[in-house]
């Protein structure tokens, strides 16, 4: 009994070749699953990175301005894809949508609900693949494990067959099943702990651009506050006063 164990190949690809079609085949969508759980990492890594580098470098440039007109010059010096240059942009664009209207509250109002819009788009962008993370996260094990009831069923089948419950008749059946939950749990465990990574940066990518929009949001009040200002010192009855 135990020369015939031995004489069974027990190795993974081993395991592999004698394993039943179904489980093979749920061998394969792990490991592909496996796949695509490691190429959204690296891929996904490498843009977060680039893109927190250089929003921060932006909202520092950005600090520096007193008005929307410094920080238009300022956006002029960045990327054309650069999302602080299109943040200013629907901020300019509703004052010229606004341009005669005195009531500077709604402007405000409208202006934050068009940054906020574009700040959730931004962030449902750059969150792309964790759906497939949290999918591959949930339901790996389960494939897993459906493999592995696939492949004990038929150890038992062929325990029935051949009427006997030989090690070496048994234990290659049940080896060949446990492998896929194996890779199930391979395909999974990544999964789960890439997902939280990215759940975590992309929280602070968007608490960022929050920031960024804030700021933007700051300076268009100043302006509009400030031209109140200036418009009514220069008003006839300022002047009447002045002169009195």
């Amino acid at each position: 009994m135990t020369n015939d164990l031995m004489q069974t190949d027990l190795s993974v690809w081993g395991m592999y070749h004698h394993a039943d079609i179904v489980v093979k085949v749920v061998m394969i969508g792990l490991l592909l699953a496996s796949v695509v759980t490691w190429a959204i990492f690296f891929s996904k890594s490498a843009e977060l990175s680039a893109a927190k580098r250089r929003l921060k470098r932006e909202q520092l440039a950005l600090a520096d301005a007193r008005s929307l007109q410094d920080a238009a010059e300022t956006c002029a010096t960045f990327k054309d894809n650069s999302l602080t240059t299109q943040l200013l942009k629907e901020a300019e664009n509703e004052l010229q949508l606004s341009a005669g209207s005195e009531d500077n509250a709604g402007i405000k109002e409208r202006t934050a609900f068009r940054l906020e819009r574009r700040v959730a788009f931004f962030s449902r962008h750059v969150g792309r693949g964790n759906g497939f993370l949290a999918t591959i996260g949930a339901i790996a094990p389960f494939i897993g494990l459906f493999g592995t009831v696939w492949g004990i069923m038929n150890s038992f089948i062929g325990i029935a067959q051949t009427q006997t419950t030989n090690l070496a008749v048994v234990a290659p059946g049940i080896a060949e099943a446990l492998l896929a939950t194996a890779i199930g749990l391979v395909a999974a465990i990544p999964a789960v702990v890439i997902y939280n990574v990215f759940a975590r940066w992309i929280g602070n990518y968007k608490a960022m651009l929050g920031d960024v929009a804030a700021q933007i949001m700051l300076l268009q009040s100043r302006d509009l506050d400030l031209a109140i200002s200036n418009g009514a010192q220069c008003s006839p009855a300022a002047q009447k006063l002045r002169a009195g």
